[in-house]
């Protein structure tokens, strides 16, 4: 291609690549120009030059790199792609184009870097710059920094992050190049001018030269504020904006704007490196700073100042040190040294920051009181101190210790207490300093403008103000009402002085509104006492009179407000407190003369008469004449309230009332009498006046007012009546008034104090008090008191418990000023308070600060531990906040993308925070129902039952405070139907169904959801289906049946007609729409709490009693309750379909059958993805769970019932369900489990008839299963008998006998020996009851089922019983040895020999008891079958039982007892049992049974048991093991299932185990039958180690070495047994090795301390693995390895590597082992395995190793094999499929060409090669085989190989080797070779009775027959030799196993061997579950064949066979009797 022509032909992109830099150049050009020209961002174009980009901006040649380069800055500019490239991109232009010479390609490399932030990949483009900046050239870190320095003058700060780079600033001024500082200056000067003086700090420590030189440049910086010229892609309107101002040469308020944007977002402190100053505190810090001398103390306090000058300190626990310099401050008597710790304190909370949060609380109490300290150096150290840590925390957070201090009687505090408060305020906004916090300021703060001090009324003055300037005077007018002018006046003066930390915005904005008011100098006060004046002067006809007006003038501001009835008055009542004497006067004109002398007479009497007429002058007064304020003084007149005689005080009490009720009474009166009043309350005789003259008072001044006022007092004193019948007062108060307008946070500190008061009737009072609130404000009352103690919070569940279901009473009192219709702007915001929930009185925390950066990212990192941690955070957060405010910041957004998180933990922990959210936020979750209600509808649709749920719950939280409205507007909905998702539509239709029925209106767009409803009525799912039909109705409620049938005309002629049909249905079933609320009822709670806070309400209790009685009824609770609005649960169902009968809305099943429902609980409960059910007593969680669970299939009503808090709603549901028993069995039955945990719940109760209840209902299911002859799960049983145990030991009789009876009938469907474990624990509880019982229960086993029930051996579980013996209770000893007599009844004198030894005493009682006890032992079998039809009523349950007894928990284990060889145990248990049972059926004659043929089928395959397993050998058993040997192979299934524990030490202990049974030879032989689970459960082990446990920080690596080290030594014993070694399948096998190779290559492992030394093991025990596995499973194991990890693309070359060393191995083997490998299957794997990668695939691959070690394989099989090896190929179907055909007979050609001549008149093909081979290599084989015979080890070997050898090559000549050795030797040789000949003569002939072939050890051969005698004819080694007729019939046995599909052109082939192979290689689990299956067929065969073999060979060669035959006769004799008994039964 040197000629230019060739290249001009290439397209563009192939150019650009060229290797001539001209045709390159060409390239880049038409590039350019084909970029300009491309106008669609998403043109195909552009990707094809993805990968290009990178090569245009590197090129080699400067020139074409110029344009290189102008190209790829049109590319990226272009192109929507070019984000992709930025990293590469990036990188090359730092490295390859900034270190150019030429300026334009630098010019344009910095172009591309700021177009690529432009496309939004800033970070990117600023990671590779900061990179190019620790590149060694320094033109790269100049060029670079530039690029930085444009990027942020461009883009501003915002879009560049600074951090990075400020940290990088100070190495940059250090560098040696001057053109690199010089332009590091630059850039400092460019950040400064972004963000001014944050950057000095980070900068401090720079060269003092360069500094100087910086600060020069810095004050040359232009003042103005700089803003962004250049903007991103997504900020296309402010550069529209930008622009425009530009064209306008930039208005003033466009640059306001802009100036708002540009405020610095860089806080100085963030740049700063935080320092640990913990460490470096000094070591005897805490000594010192307790030392007794002063000196020392201030050198400790010295050294902490020194360390928190840091201005940014590291976070970690300060706890101590805060807590040492809390003392110094607090009670340190050296001022000086006060005020160094508070120095510290300052620096601390400066260096922390939000970090010091956590200790403010303990800290600002302390340095509050100690402002009592007159020294100004130290009170400005605890203001300084105290400055800094309110920035740490939250005026919120901190505000119950300031208000605590407030009262403080010390001057100095409280001023500095209310000048702190001010400077606190100036850094709140409107937001953070809501109603509820002023409130109790404003309270406080008024007491101190009071005061007599006047630094206190300065510093209460400047606080107000402050107040008044952050929060306007809105909202701080009403706590100011009581205010004199004066006083007002100077708090405003004050606010206008006051200059706040954020600007003067909300200030401002405040004051604008409130203009109108000041201006006309009219104070008008909304305040709640004025807004009662009002309305009782608005009461009366006509304007008040006039001279009243002016009476009080100095008092009153009037004003005329426009309203709906005309001109009405308001008056704000601004009472002043009075002098004394114009309190007199006033009185004087009033009252009586004498009354007013008399009142503080010395006699009672006086004072009583002057009391009476007093008392009748307030009656004769008018209102409007009635001096409030005087009167009540004048009663306080002394001796006032501490008035002695009863009859005066109650008189005086009365007349309080009176006046309250009568007058214009304002709380300044309230507050004269109040005190007094309090003081009387507890009184037993003035008590009862004294609460209503309060409740009176509260009806004048509002009871939010009066209850905070009383509360108060009541708590400031100490009397303890006083406080518990103020309390009393205030819970019936609330009932009264309502609810409305109470401050629940302002009580509920004196309600803790209560609480915890020490006088019980205190306590009892608060907890009454909080049942009342608890009927308003509903269960978020709870959160306050969460920390409270246990016992105590029980108490209040308690409470609020007996509340639950009732309703808040309406108000009766405080109403009459709603009357008045509203037209003042206060009073509008008072009904608006109203109205709110009662949640709403509750302070909202604002927790958007808390929603930092840092924390979105975490929720969204990659990583799933940070993205958790990110969601723990949120769930903190919203946990302290308790209720929040609605800004929540960008976590919506991070939320959101969690919805659809990969991993379903955190989908289900976003999901309940959410839930939390709503509940936090309450009504205003609203504004999120769009972008993260609808997502929680999307989890709907997820597949996961538990995660549906949750988000289901989730949906509910939301709707209940959001309502239906949001939900429905919109198309989302509709969207969501849309998706063909079976589950999201279910979910969402049901959902639907529940909540359309309680809406009166819907929104319009409902309409969009009918044609995905319709949609649903024909989807593939049924369940789909149901649900649409059963939403239907409700649809069709709100929008009509015309517009429901409209829209059925877009549908399929078919489709409609079946749609219309359905909703002509719907219509009949149509519920009516509720009625609307009625006025009235809206208001029933005092408008305080919509009814959704009462649980249940009592109104759906009393709906679902009486819908039950008759119809008339219901619609009658229809009319008067539908307005209630409840949302109880029960009311809600019925309200659903009121026109149906009551009796149909519970007429369905109350179980419902949930498809495989019990399984997949089962399973989610074994994954651990539910608790599991074990408890001492049952949580909330199981509950809940519970809940759940049965929610899916237990009917809606019957749930609410079954979990309804009251116990006779339990026992409503018992009867359902006992009623429902047998009609819905099968539904019972597919919720057993869920049943039995309910009732498991239910023994936790406390109510007798509920558990009597539930123990009838048990009985009667108990029977109904063994009837339907069920057997209970694992599950079910685990999670229901303990718990039934526990109440075997209730005091009552009645309940012990029911409880003993259902554990009777439990072992109708249940093994006994399964239930023994259970009772066996119930022996060890404390109670002694229980231990009686049980044991009882023990013996009670062992009488009916015999020795086998105990568990886990006979001997174990008589030592336990045995120790009761010696309890300390006589019953239980009494038991104890009842039981045990028993068992020697049972069992003989064993018993002692199992029980062990005693003590003398316990065993004398044991002996007497046995002497006593008449019985003689019998046998225990026998005893079983007589005992169990005393135990069953009938013939059919007799012989269920027979099915289950012992033999159904023996059958179970059957299979691995036989693989044990220990049917003679076996043997004996069941055949007795069949033949007793045999008789039995022959002796009845009577009924007719259906289900014997089944019978039949079971008991015949449990007799060929025996027959099944020819013994390799027989085995002595120990003597003592008799009797429990079928426990062996139970008891080594459970040890192995223990091996893959989730516990590392189960595990170790369960591998001891097994290593030490391994070691022994005597014991090893009962592993066999075992080696694939062993197997499998090991490398399950591996797995678990490799992916939970080695990523598991918390757990001690030394522990994983520990557990390889004991899976590695077991596994290296267990191959070291050849025998069972290869009883390893090929599947485990292949799964082993996977681990195995998987852990070598593990690099964790050998970061490990002891890693080296595992992974050395691992190859010790693969080596063993490969040398002692049966060949043919390990070989075909490792072709199917190396297939798959070639196949895998996740798996590592490594990986491959391992294993094809490993084949090596087996190659290198081969010569050895050939003649024990099957090569058919070999060959079929090898087929497989170049079908999938032929010779084309396999040289792809990167390595040549693959096909390397194929054609070494094959090339070693045909060396050893010769042309024979053509015959193996009898498996494979088709040879054609791959090429191992050809590649067989190429390597055959080969050898045969290269031996020379060929051999053609021979025609034995089969030894053709080796007959040629040379003579040297005769020598070295024999040789190698007479070293084999030398040795010890190898000897039998060595003569095998020899005999093979000579058989071979009959010519060969051994005796030169034989003359060099002994006579003896030679005569060995000799005589061991005739053995092996005699031996292998006879092998051929018995072949068919024993299953052995000549030369294969192992494998199974399959034999017929007429073979045999083919074979015998033939055993001289002629081609048609044993040895190929069984080769043949092995492949066809194979073929048979391997594939079904040909079978019926083959005879049934059978296998002989006790153990039939596998050859398939599925995975070792599959292999697990057909191997019962297998070993059933087996059975049969052998069956079949054995009776063929007995006709042919009758002489009954060996033992085996004499054995076999009479087995044989056997079963002859029984097929007869059955024969017999079937057709007597016909």
């Amino acid at each position: 291609m040197g000629d230019d022509s060739e290249w001009m032909k290439l397209p563009i992109d192939q150019k650009c690549e060229h290797k001539l830099w001209k045709a390159r150049l060409n390239g880049y050009e038409e590039a350019l120009k084909l970029f300009q020209k491309i106008d669609d961002e998403k043109s195909p174009e552009w990707s094809k030059y993805l990968g290009l980009i990178k090569k245009f901006v590197t090129d080699s040649n400067a020139v074409a790199q110029l344009k290189g380069l102008e190209a790829a800055l049109a590319y990226v500019e272009s192109a929507h792609v070019a984000g992709k490239t930025t990293g590469e991109v990036a990188s090359g232009v730092v490295n390859k184009v900034f270190n150019q010479p030429k300026a334009r390609a630098k010019e344009l490399g910095e172009d591309i870097c700021l177009m690529y932030i432009e496309i939004e990949k800033g970070e990117a483009i600023q990671e590779e710059l900061l990179k190019g900046l620790d590149n060694k050239n320094p033109k790269i870190i100049v060029a670079c920094i530039e690029t930085l320095r444009k990027a942020l003058s461009e883009f501003g700060s915002k879009i560049i992050s600074l951090k990075p780079i400020i940290k990088v600033l100070p190495k940059l001024f250090e560098s040696r190049e001057k053109a690199v500082r010089d332009e590091a200056k630059l850039l400092a000067v460019e950040i400064y001018r972004w963000i001014r003086d944050a950057l000095r700090p980070p900068l401090q420590n720079i060269n003092s030269v360069q500094l100087k030189e910086l600060e020069e440049e810095w004050i040359k910086v232009s003042s103005a504020a700089p803003k962004q010229t250049r903007f991103l892609r997504s900020q296309q309107e402010l550069k529209a904006k930008f622009e425009q101002q530009q064209g306008l040469g930039g208005d003033a308020d466009g640059g306001d704007d802009d100036e708002e944007e540009a405020v610095p977002q860089v806080d100085a402190y963030e740049l700063l490196e935080a320092v640990e100053i913990l460490s470096k505190l000094p070591k005897d810090f805490y000594e010192k700073i307790e030392a007794k001398k002063w000196q020392e103390r201030k050198e400790a306090l010295e050294a902490v100042e020194l360390l928190v000058k840091n201005p940014k300190l590291e976070s970690g626990d300060y706890a101590d040190l805060v807590k040492a310099l809390k003392k110094v401050v607090g009670k340190d008597t050296n001022v000086m040294l006060v005020a160094l710790a508070a120095k510290c304190l300052a620096g601390l909370a400066t260096g922390l920051r939000k970090k010091f949060g956590q200790y403010a609380g303990h800290v600002v109490p302390t340095i509050l009181e100690k402002f009592k300290e007159k020294k100004p150096q130290v009170v400005q150290a605890l203001q300084e101190a105290i400055d800094a840590i309110f920035l740490t925390t939250t005026l919120q957070n901190i505000s119950e210790d300031i208000l605590a201090v407030m009262d403080n009687k010390n001057p100095t505090i409280k001023q500095q207490t209310s000048l702190f408060i001010a400077r606190s305020f100036r850094h709140c906004t409107p937001s953070t300093l809501p109603k509820s916090l002023l409130k109790p300021f404003c309270a406080a703060l008024l007491k101190h403008i009071n005061d007599s001090a006047p630094e206190v009324r300065d510093a209460g003055f400047e606080a107000l103000g402050t107040a008044l300037k952050v929060a306007g005077e809105k909202a701080v007018n009403p706590f100011l009402a009581d205010v004199d002018k004066l006083k007002l006046d100077r708090i405003k003066e004050c606010a206008e002085k006051v200059e706040l930390v954020y600007g003067k915005k909300t200030g401002g904005a405040a004051e604008k509104k409130e203009g109108k008011p000041i201006a006309g100098k009219t104070t008008a006060l909304p305040g709640p006492a004025g807004d009662r004046e009002a309305k009782d002067a608005a009461t009366k006809p006509g304007p008040p009179k006039k001279g009243s007006a002016v009476k009080v003038r100095d008092c009153l501001t009037i004003r005329l407000l426009p309203s709906s009835e005309g001109i009405r008055w308001t008056v704000n009542l601004v009472l002043i407190c009075l002098q004394i004497e114009v309190c007199e006067e006033k009185a004087a004109a009033v009252l009586p003369a004498s009354c007013i002398q008399q009142l503080d007479s010395g006699n009672w009497k006086e004072r009583l008469a002057c009391m009476e007429e007093f008392q009748k002058a307030v009656e004769l007064m008018e209102r409007s004449e009635m001096p409030c304020q005087a009167l009540v003084r004048m009663l306080a007149k002394k001796p006032g309230w501490k008035e002695t005689n009863f009859q005066v005080m109650q008189m005086k009490l009365h007349i309080v009332a009176l006046i309250a009720q009568k007058g214009n009474f304002s709380k300044t009166s309230a507050q004269v009498v109040l005190d007094g009043l309090v003081d009387k309350v507890g009184d037993v005789k003035c008590g009862t006046n004294a609460k209503e003259a309060m409740t009176a008072i509260a009806e004048a001044c509002q009871l939010p007012w009066t209850a905070e006022q009383v509360v108060a007092m009541a708590f400031s004193q100490k009397n303890p009546k006083n406080q518990s019948e103020t309390l009393n007062w205030l819970s019936n108060a609330i009932k009264e008034f309502g609810f409305s307008g109470l401050n629940v946070k302002a009580f509920i500190s004196n309600v803790k104090t209560a609480l915890a008061a020490t006088n019980p009737a205190v306590r009892t009072s608060a907890i009454t008090l909080l049942g009342v609130m608890y009927l308003y404000v509903g269960p978020s009352l709870r959160m306050f008191f969460e920390d409270e103690k246990p016992a105590l919070l029980s108490q209040i569940d308690a409470e609020f418990e007996k509340m639950q279901g009732q309703t808040a009473p309406a108000p009766t009192r405080g109403i009459s000023r709603h009357s008045v219709g509203g037209g003042d702007d206060g009073e509008e915001e008072e009904q608006e308070e109203v109205g709110n929930d009662a949640v709403d009185l509750l302070p909202r925390t604002d927790i958007g600060d808390k929603i930092t950066a840092e924390l979105v990212a975490k929720i969204g990192d990659k990583n799933w531990k940070i993205r958790k941690e990110g969601l723990d955070e949120v769930t903190s957060i919203i946990n302290e906040a308790k209720f929040i405010q609605p800004n929540i910041g960008e976590l919506p957004a991070a939320l959101k993308g969690r919805l659809n998180d990969s991993n379903k933990i955190l989908v289900q922990q976003t999901l309940s925070i959410l839930q939390q959210l709503a509940t936090a936020m309450g009504p205003n979750i609203k504004q999120y129902v769009k972008n993260l209600g609808i997502p929680v509808i999307t989890v709907l649709g997820d597949s996961k039952n538990n995660v549906r749920a949750a988000a289901l719950a989730t949906v509910n939280a939301w709707a209940e405070q959001t309502g239906m409205k949001e939900w429905l507007e919109g198309e989302d909905l509709s969207e969501e139907l849309k998706k063909e998702n079976p589950f999201l539509r279910q979910e969402l239709l049901g959902w639907l169904a529940e909540k359309l029925p309680a809406l009166r209106s819907v929104p319009s767009d409902l309409l969009l959801c009918v044609p995905h409803l319709y949609s649903c009525l024909e989807d593939r799912n049924g369940d789909v289906r149901k649900k649409a039909q059963d939403a239907l109705p409700f649809f069709m409620m709100h929008l009509g049946f015309e517009k429901m049938a409209k829209a059925t005309g877009k549908l399929k002629p078919t489709s409609k007609d079946q749609v219309l049909a359905m909703l002509e249905k719907a219509k009949a079933n149509m519920p009516a729409k509720p009625a609307p609320l009625a006025k009235a009822s809206s208001r029933v709670l005092g408008g305080a709490a919509p009814a959704k806070f009462q649980p249940a309400s009592a109104f759906a209790d009393d709906l679902g009693s009486n819908t039950m009685e008759s119809k008339p009824d219901l619609k009658k609770a229809k009319a008067g309750g539908v307005s209630s609005k409840t949302k109880g649960v029960q009311g809600k169902k019925v309200l659903s379909k009121p026109n149906l009968k009551e009796d149909d809305d519970k007429s369905g099943p109350i179980f419902i059958i949930v498809p495989n429902g019990k399984e997949q609980r089962m399973k989610e409960e074994k994954a651990l993805k539910v608790l599991k059910w074990n408890f001492t007593t049952p949580r909330d969680e199981y509950i809940e769970q519970l809940k759940t669970q049965m929610s899916t299939c237990v009917a809606k009503w019957l749930q609410d019932e079954m979990f309804h808090a009251d116990f006779q709603h339990h026992n409503k549901a018992l009867t359902v369900m006992i009623e429902h028993l047998e009609s819905e069995k099968d539904g019972v039955i597919s919720c057993l489990d869920l049943i039995l945990k309910w009732l498991t719940l239910r023994f936790f109760d406390t109510n007798t008839s509920v558990l009597m209840k539930a123990l009838e209902y048990l009985k009667l299911l108990f029977n109904l299963l063994s009837q339907e002859e069920y057997h209970l799960t694992e599950n079910e049983a685990s999670s229901f008998i303990p718990y039934l145990i526990l109440k075997v030991g209730e005091p009552k009789d009645v309940i012990r006998k029911d409880v003993r009876a259902i554990l009777n009938r439990m072992c109708l469907i249940y093994p006994a020996s399964k239930m023994f474990p259970f009772i066996m624990e119930g022996t060890k509880s404390k109670n002694s009851k229980q231990r009686a019982e049980c044991l009882e229960e023990l013996g009670c086993l062992v009488e009916s089922y015999g020795m086998n029930v105990c568990q886990p051996t006979p001997g174990k579980a008589l030592k336990e019983m045995a120790t009761h013996i010696g309890d300390r209770d006589n019953t239980v000893r009494n038991a104890a040895l009842n039981t045990i007599v028993t068992v020697y009844n049972v069992h003989g004198d064993q018993v002692f020999k199992l029980i062990g030894n005693l003590s003398e005493k316990d065993m004398s009682m044991l002996e007497e008891r046995i002497k006593r006890s008449a019985k003689r032992p019998s046998s225990a079998p026998v005893r079983q079958v007589e005992e169990k039809p005393q135990r069953t009523q009938n013939m059919s349950a007799n012989a269920s039982m027979m099915r289950r007894g012992q033999a159904e928990d023996m059958s179970s284990k059957l299979n691995q007892n036989r693989n044990m060889g220990s049917h003679s145990e076996t043997a004996h248990t069941v055949p007795r049992e069949f033949q007793l049972d045999l008789d039995e059926i022959e002796n009845d004659n009577g009924t007719v049974r259906c289900e014997m043929p089944a019978l039949v089928q079971h008991k015949l395959d449990d007799i060929f048991e025996p027959v099944l397993i020819p013994e390799p050998k027989i085995r002595a058993v120990s003597p003592h093991f008799d009797d429990m040997h079928s426990n062996t192979a139970s008891t080594i299934n459970f040890v192995i299932s223990q091996v893959a524990s989730g516990d590392i030490n189960t595990s170790i202990q369960a591998l001891t185990q097994i290593d030490e049974v391994l070691k022994q030879e005597d014991k090893a032989e009962a592993m066999s039958g075992h080696i694939d689970q062993f197997l499998i459960a090991t490398f399950m082990q591996l797995r678990l180690i490799y992916n939970t446990h080695m990523a598991d920080e918390k757990l001690d690596k030394d522990d994983i070495v520990r557990l390889y080290s004991c899976i590695i030594g077991s596994m290296i014993t267990l191959f070291q047994i050849e025998s069972l070694a290869r009883e390893a399948s090929t599947g485990v096998l292949k799964d082993l090795m996977h681990g195995l190779i998987t852990l070598m290559l593990d690099s964790r492992v050998e970061d490990l301390e002891e890693g080296e030394q595992v992974i050395r093991s691992v190859n010790l025990l693969v080596v063993k693995v490969l040398e002692k596995s049966d060949q043919t499973n390990i070989l075909s194991a490792l072709l199917v390895l190396l297939q798959d990890s070639l196949l895998a693309t996740a798996s590592s070359p490594k990986f491959s590597e391992l294993v094809m060393k490993c084949l090596w191995r087996m190659v290198r083997l081969l010569p050895e082992t050939i003649n024990s490998i099957n090569l058919d299957r070999i060959l079929l794997d090898i087929h497989i395995f170049m079908k999938v990668f032929p010779k084309e695939k396999l040289k792809q691959c990167k390595s040549e190793f693959p096909i390397r070690t194929l054609k070494t394989l094959l090339h070693t099989l045909c060396k050893l094999k010769g042309p024979k090896i053509l015959d193996h190929l009898t498996m494979i179907d088709n040879k054609n499929e791959s090429e191992l055909e050809a590649h067989l007979c190429r390597v055959m050609k080969h050898a045969m060409d290269q031996s020379g001549k060929a051999d053609k008149d021979t025609e034995k093909g089969a030894s053709r090669i080796e007959e040629k081979a040379s003579k040297a290599k005769v020598n070295d084989i024999l040789a190698e085989i007479f070293k084999k015979i030398g040795s010890k080890e190898n000897t039998k070997e060595g003569l095998a190989e020899l005999y093979e050898y000579k058989k071979k090559y009959s010519d060969a000549d051994i005796e030169p080797f034989l003359k060099n050795s002994s006579q003896f030797f030679q005569s060995y040789v000799e005589r061991g070779l005739r053995l092996i000949e005699t031996e292998r003569e006879g092998k051929g002939r018995i072949a068919t009775s024993t299953g052995i072939s000549p030369q294969m050890e192992g494998t199974c051969v399959p034999v017929s027959t007429h073979t045999v005698s083919s074979s015998i004819g033939n055993t001289n080694g002629e081609e048609v030799g044993p040895s190929v007729y069984l080769e043949r019939l092995k492949i066809l046995r194979q073929r048979c196993g391997l594939d079904n599909a040909k079978q019926e052109d083959r005879p049934p082939l059978t296998s002989l061997l006790s153990k039939p192979t596998l050859p398939t290689v599925a995975s070792s689990t599959d292999m697990l579950h057909s191997k019962l299956s297998q070993l059933r067929e087996s059975r049969e065969q052998y069956q079949h064949l054995d009776l063929d073999s007995n006709q042919t060979h009758s002489s009954g060669i060996g033992t085996t066979l004499a054995s076999q035959s009479s087995a044989a006769a056997n079963i002859d004799d029984l097929k007869k009797r059955l024969e017999r008994i079937k057709s007597s039964r016909k």
